[in-house]
């Protein structure tokens, strides 16, 4: 007698058979390699395309998101994948949900990096007009790179030997492999966190040359958004005077080799000494012409006074010389009449008066001048040239009409 015979529908069968591909294919472990092609973008957000084998002309559908696209796709590209495969219920056709996926071949890289380049430069991630100048004397410098790669020593070097006592603040990072992107955005990250005390004037990312697949994280789009909105400068020196990453492009300054990245955010002290002993001299003569200028506006100034004083003393010893003959004109006069005036008072002085008989008498504080004003028995007060009496008026006489002479 048979065994009973399972039945289930169509959608549970297909769960069964994605779970047992899911147990038994290490997604994890194992990448397929193969070309691109029938690329294809849906409603903006879903990615298909076919996964060729050219030597056995197998095909394996793929399906994934565009956030997913770290780099650029099209057909004829030589790429590898890691994922799950799965049997979608809704179209009943098995597909390879990727979950990540690398380039191979210079050919593939090189395509990448030119669609990836396009696209930044179109958003404007390459204007030069964005890009901030560095400051002359940096007293912090970040720098990203491997503490194993001869970038970082080059680095340093080159740096101690141009201007010493620079704070330089490592963040060590792989800058080749899956872990370089991470990394890198990482330590760009951990830069602006610092406080704003604290964090660097500049920062450095740098590494030695290679080809495009050396260089695959300083052409990866994380990487330049990361670079492109950092709030610190970026100076990015990798590989060598010839290489070109596209961290290049958005950097804010563009060095040549890690050597040339220490020279660009640093100044060389011969440099700097030549400059401020020119700087010195230039101030020194500008100052001498500066003194000169104001010492001949004073020079100017003094002789105008001295011509201004030399008019004034002149005028003013004519208006002497004419005071001098107005008066001799009209002083004589003057003290003659002054004289004269003098000798009449003398002759009306009462004392000379006195001095000739003559006396005044005075009646309550008043001079008497009129004896009807007197009456019998009043006391009197007489004054003579040579001193004074008390009289009482025993009788007053009105003679108006005698007359002495």
């Amino acid at each position: 007698m048979n065994d009973a015979l399972n039945i289930v529908r169509v959608s549970e069968y297909l769960d069964l058979v994605n779970g047992v591909m899911r147990e038994h294919i290490p997604s994890d472990h194992l990448a397929i390699e193969g070309e691109v092609s029938d690329f294809r973008i849906a409603q903006g957000k879903w990615v298909s395309f076919d996964l060729k084998d050219e030597e056995a002309k197998a095909v394996l559908k793929c399906f994934m998101t565009t956030w997913q696209m770290r780099v650029p796709l099209e057909d004829g590209m030589r790429i590898q994948i890691m994922g799950y495969p799965k049997i979608y219920e809704r179209f009943g056709s098995f597909k390879m949900n990727v979950q990540s996926y690398t380039l191979v071949g210079e050919g593939a890289l090189g395509r990448a990096y030119k669609l990836l380049k396009e696209k930044l430069e179109a958003e404007g991630l390459f204007s030069p007009s964005r890009k901030r100048p560095l400051v002359k004397f940096p007293a912090r410098i970040g720098l990203i790179t491997s503490r194993d790669a001869a970038a970082y020593g080059d680095f340093l070097r080159i740096l101690n030997n141009r201007w010493g006592g620079v704070d330089v603040l490592f963040h060590h990072v792989h800058v080749q492999g899956k872990e370089a992107v991470r990394e890198i955005v990482a330590a760009l990250a951990a830069f602006e966190a610092f406080e704003a005390q604290h964090r660097p004037d500049v920062v450095v990312l740098t590494r030695g040359g290679g080809g495009l697949e050396d260089l695959h994280a300083f052409n990866d789009e994380d990487v330049a958004r990361a670079v492109f909105t950092s709030a610190i400068p970026v100076v990015c020196g990798v590989g060598h005077e010839r290489d070109e990453s596209l961290c290049d492009f958005v950097a804010d300054v563009r060095a040549s080799t890690p050597s040339n990245a220490a020279e660009r955010v640093v100044p060389r002290r011969e440099d700097v000494r030549y400059e401020i002993r020119a700087m010195a001299l230039h101030m020194e003569t500008r100052l001498h012409d500066q003194v000169k200028k104001k010492q001949d506006i004073i020079d100017h100034a003094a002789r105008m006074i001295g011509h201004v004083l030399e008019r004034q003393k002149e005028r003013f010893q004519y208006l002497l010389d004419l005071l001098l003959s107005q008066v001799e004109g009209w002083l004589i006069p003057v003290q003659e009449s002054v004289e004269a005036s003098r000798r009449l008072l003398v002759q009306l002085d009462p004392e000379r008066v006195l001095a000739r008989g003559f006396s005044i008498v005075r009646s309550k504080g008043a001079i008497v001048r009129d004896a009807s004003r007197l009456e019998t028995g009043q006391e009197v007060a007489v004054q003579l040239a040579g001193g004074s009496f008390d009289a009482q008026v025993i009788e007053a006489v009105n003679r108006k009409q005698d007359k002495l002479f």
